[in-house]
């Protein structure tokens, strides 16, 4: 009976005695994926979904508070009511409300933004009078600033032109572009038609701004008179109702004066020239007009950028003299760097793992059966990447690169195998139908084991799992193919390909003579280990406990700091800060920026408040320094720039919303003027940790502001309002337009106001003229009361409740959660009761995400169990298996994170979870030879020694291949390499910790569980694994 099931057919049969097939399949794996490849898209990172909406609403002349309390509030419990939101935060200034609505990752912005619409319909009539309708957006929550800059620059043309021709000529086209959200001006200046009143000459001649404005709004307009029908025609009527040029508008006649026409040319200077725009762009210290290039959210931004330049080079061809358009900043350029590198290191890795093959193989012919794994396990997978609709991006590249230590590994298990039996006497056909048979179930085992490990990753929430997602399906897929082409390809090409006995190369002789040698070494080793069982159980149990301490005390950060060739500055003004002051203490910040050791470029936006920019650096194999040794020196001498508060960070290594490397929010009942003291008291706590560059907050009452008290009684004494003054006033002080012209086909804005010299100071302003209902000029200072206070920068809420920000940039060697860890226990001391914290940014990523992987882990594991537990028919072999391999190894990799080669961070987690594929197949080749040798009716403690003995090559010669192919991980230099060197030394380290426990600790780990005797309960004794063997091949 024994004999008569041995002797039964394999199921991979079919590929050995009919080898056409096998060679189908290859063709399929090796056409089709050079197929695919052709056709699966190049990106950084996996598409993803991640969208805010903001709405940004006005009412002009109203206090922060007003604006909250009437704008923001409203619109904040109408943004609530949408479906799929993170949060909501807002930012109210004097006269303007900023909300947005963070929605979570994956949901449709669309279906958002048609949600969010309606809930603004029903409180449309909520907002006051006067209030600009709400304008709505959608942008990319993990990108503040645009893909791309382009700066248009000119000798000849003044910056109104330069705006005017990008707008009518060079906007539609870029906008034109596959995947482009919009396309901005920033920096621009439309055309504009500047009315500069001089108050003094308009009160000689008693005429009040009030009469200028109508003077406008009458003599020029677009009117419709009609036209005139007859019997046979139809005739349009036009007329010169509209004024054309600036000469026209001087003409323009406002009082007869006995004779004397007063023209407006007599009170006021008239220009063509621009609006008042709150933003200037610039290139180092030149002023420019920048065009922003915003892709959709989840848009291929490597695809735009190649149109990108090329329409670029066209549009430059065709420009006027003098004018030409560059790119100043291109966030395609690190991924197009960090591709490439990654690329190099799938190369590196397939030539480091075929040269360890051969010479472990001893033959070049023997080699190529484990080699001609690699491209069709590869080639397999890109088929799978393009059925799932996936991309070639740095994560599904990472996991090819992975996976080419990994689909080796079956293959090598099955030539080593035929090789031994070719070696005893047996033909290549036999020895191949052996092989097939012995190797099956655990090869199955094997490679269901390593590939149901990443599976929960593709299924776990939140960014991890976004990111993961692909990652993991493509290296299960890789891996399910490897699997593969072991047991239908590897057999039949192993048989052909390994030499008969006596006939092997020298080379293969001396390697097979010292892995014998070795493994008669090894197992007299294991003889005398297996008589200190309670030791080494000991030991194992006392380390593998460890893992709590190491991890417990190990660094934590969501991704490791990458060297993206560029230093991010947000720009802080002081407050009433002019446009004008701003530019010069940029010009200082400038200079200093292209100071700094191979510095490039800087280019920065900027507003009267602060701004924001980059500076540029040289290739990273260009300079001698790491971008993060770069930024402590750009801190260290802005203690020297006094007019501007700069603070430096680096861009997030994945993509994430925030721009600063902590960033904690607190909630609380309290008024502002309460909260201030709070968030200083953060501010101290987080500059004595030493933990950080800088912290700061958004929280600042320090902004000037004009208080003007209307002396209401007098005003109904004199016959005035409040509404008729404020008019008034605003006809002088605000530059919004009375009206448009036409020039040239074009609308452009009439913008009356008051020069310069009347607008500088507060005293300027009380001498403003006033016209009273009796046509009588007075100054404002008799009719209001004037004084400066101090209000906040902006009102902060979120989630509906007042809150402000705490903000920082952490020092070198200190990773995010470290520095969060700090503030969150300083609000411990520092909150009263009723305060809350949240989180906003990376800091909001780091605490969502958490032990999510941990998580994974735990149910990788739990997956592979089940698995396995199927497999093998067992509860209890599995359990031998995990126990003997998985908690050794996960406790030397986590150790490598304690000792401060790595952190852990979202890159060496999913490598903890590689691991525990790669070393439970270690423990299923030995404990599966060994119970089918206790089948057989061996003794326990024969069979174990014999199992790990005879598997002891298959087990050295896969994890050497591993590690190898992973060592270009641990190597590799230049963009995007910190994350390949964390993934890479915790799998290498880990590998070779695990596989050195698992050879010394799982025999005895197999002892304490497996049945003492055998459940065939047989007789036979013999402890020559050969004999079995050969049974098996009759």
């Amino acid at each position: 009976m024994e004999r008569q099931q041995l002797v039964r057919s394999g199921h991979m049969d079919i590929f050995i005695r009919k080898p056409v097939l096998a060679m189908v399949v290859a063709l399929i794996l090796g056409l089709g994926g050079f197929f695919a490849v052709t056709k699966v898209p190049v990106v950084q990172f996996p598409v993803l979904e991640s969208a805010a909406i903001e709405v940004q609403t006005h009412y002009t002349g109203a206090s922060a508070e007003v604006v909250q309390g009437f704008i923001t509030d409203p619109v904040e419990k109408a943004t609530n009511a949408i479906q799929g939101l993170d949060f909501v935060d807002s930012t109210t200034v004097a006269g303007q409300s900023t909300v947005t609505a963070w929605l979570r990752l994956g949901e449709d912005s669309s279906l958002a933004l048609a949600q969010l619409s309606a809930e603004l319909n029903k409180v449309r009539s909520e907002l006051p009078v006067g209030t600009d309708d709400p304008a709505v957006s959608v942008k990319r929550a993990d990108r503040a600033a645009a893909a791309f800059y382009l700066a248009a620059s000119s000798e000849y043309w003044q910056r109104h032109e330069i705006t005017d021709y990008m707008d009518r000529n060079v906007l539609p086209v870029l906008s034109s572009i596959d995947g482009v959200q919009r396309v901005g001006l920033e920096g621009g200046r439309k055309p504009a038609l500047r009315v500069w009143m001089d108050t003094s000459r308009l009160a000689a001649f008693n005429l009040s701004v009030g009469d200028v404005m109508n003077a406008l709004q009458n003599n020029n307009l677009v009117a419709a008179v009609g036209n005139l029908e007859g019997d046979q025609q139809t005739l349009n009527i036009l007329t010169n109702a509209s004024l054309k040029t600036a000469e026209d508008f001087r003409a323009l006649v406002l009082r007869d004066l006995d004779g004397y026409q007063l023209k407006l040319s007599d009170v006021a200077r008239i220009e063509m020239g621009e609006d008042t725009a709150p933003v200037d762009a610039r290139d180092g210290q030149e002023k420019r007009v920048f065009l922003s290039i915003w892709p959709l959210p989840g848009a291929n931004e490597i695809a735009i950028g190649d149109e990108l330049y090329v329409r670029l080079h066209e549009i430059n061809a065709g420009l006027p003299a003098g004018l030409e358009i560059s790119i100043v900043y291109d966030s395609t350029v690190y991924m197009r760097s960090a591709l490439t590198e990654i690329f190099k290191t799938l190369a590196e890795t397939v030539i480091l793992v075929g040269i360890v093959i051969l010479f472990m193989m001893g033959s070049i012919r023997v080699a190529l059966v484990p080699l001609a794994a690699i491209p069709l396990s590869i080639l397999g997978a890109v088929i799978g990447m393009m059925a799932m609709g996936f991309t070639l991006n740095l994560l599904t590249i990472l996991a090819i690169v992975l996976s080419v230590g990994l689909v080796v590994d079956d293959a090598i298990v099955v030539v080593e195998n035929v090789a031994r039996h070719k070696r005893e006497g047996k033909s290549g056909i036999e020895a191949a139908l052996i092989s097939s048979r012995q190797l099956f179930k655990p090869i199955v085992a094997m490679t269901f084991t390593l590939a149901a490990v990443f599976i929960p990753i593709g299924f776990t929430a939140g960014l991890s799992g976004a990111l993961f997602r692909e990652f993991a399906f493509t290296i299960a897929t890789a891996i399910a193919v490897s699997g593969i082409v072991a047991v239908a390809i590897s057999p039949l090409m192993s048989a052909a390909l390994t030499s008969d006995k006596g006939q092997e190369a020298w080379l293969t002789r001396k390697v097979n003579a010292a892995f014998d040698r070795l493994a008669r070494a090894y197992g007299a080793l294991l003889r005398r280990l297996l008589n200190w069982r309670g030791q080494i159980l000991a030991f194992s149990l006392v380390f593998s406990m460890l893992v709590v301490p190491f991890y417990m005390f190990s660094a934590k950060e969501l991704a490791p700091v990458e060297d993206q060739g560029s230093i991010n500055v947000v720009i802080q003004a002081a407050p009433g800060s002019s446009i004008e002051a701003v530019n010069e203490g940029m010009d200082k910040l400038v200079a200093l920026g292209m100071s700094l050791p191979d510095s490039d470029s800087f280019w920065q936006i900027i507003t009267k408040e602060g701004g924001f920019g980059g500076i540029e650096f040289k290739d990273f194999f260009e300079r001698e320094q790491h971008i993060k040794d770069i930024l402590p020196q750009l801190y260290g001498a802005l203690a020297g720039l006094g007019e501007l508060k700069v603070l430096p960070f680096l861009s997030a290594s994945l993509p994430t919303a925030g721009q600063f490397d902590v960033e904690m929010v607190v909630k609380g009942p309290g008024t502002y003027e309460e909260m201030q003291g709070l968030a200083y008291a953060f501010l101290a706590a987080g500059f004595e940790s030493g933990k950080f560059l800088y912290v700061d907050t958004d929280l600042k009452t320090d902004l000037p502001i004009v208080q003007l008290n209307y002396n209401h009684k007098r005003l109904a004494d004199l016959g005035l309002t409040s509404r008729s003054i404020t008019e008034q006033l605003s006809a002088q002080l605000s530059d919004r337009y009375v009206n448009r012209f036409d020039a040239d086909g074009r609308a452009y804005e009439v913008i009356p106001m008051a020069a310069d010299e009347t607008r500088a100071d507060p005293a300027a302003l009380a001498a403003l003229r006033i016209r009273l209902s009796d046509g009588t000029l007075v100054p404002l200072a008799a009719l209001a009361d004037i004084s400066v206070t101090a209000q906040p920068r902006a009102l902060g809420k979120f989630d509906q409740q007042r809150a402000f920000r705490v903000t920082g940039g952490v020092v070198p060697g200190t990773t995010k959660a470290q520095a969060l860890a700090v503030l969150e226990a300083a609000a411990i001391d520092i909150l009263p009761p009723g305060y809350t914290l949240d989180y906003a940014g990376v800091s909001r990523q780091i605490k969502q995400e958490g032990n999510s992987l941990i998580v994974t882990m735990a149910m990788s594991l739990a997956i592979v169990y089940l698995a396995l537990v199927v497999q093998f028919n067992s509860f209890r072999l599995p359990l031998i298996i995990l126990l003997g391999s998985v908690p050794l190894a996960l406790s030397g990799a986590v150790m490598i994170a304690f000792l401060g080669l790595t952190s852990v961070n979202i890159y060496s987690q999913i490598g903890i979870i590689t691991l525990v594929g790669l070393v439970a197949k270690n423990g299923i080749l030995i404990t599966e030879f060994a119970s089918s040798l206790i089948e057989q009716g061996t003794d326990r403690v024969t069979a174990i020694n014999e199992g790990a003995q005879s598997r002891l090559q298959a087990i050295l010669m896969t994890t050497i291949a591993t590690i190898v192919g992973h060592i270009p991980l641990l190597l590799v230099e230049g963009p995007g390499a910190e994350a390949r060197n964390s993934i890479g030394i915790v799998i290498v380290a880990g590998i070779s910790i695990g596989t050195l426990f698992t050879l010394i600790a799982l025999p005895s780990i197999f002892l304490l569980f497996s049945p003492k005797e055998s459940r065939n309960n047989t007789t036979t004794t013999t402890s020559d694994p050969k004999t079995v063997v050969e049974i098996a091949a009759q």
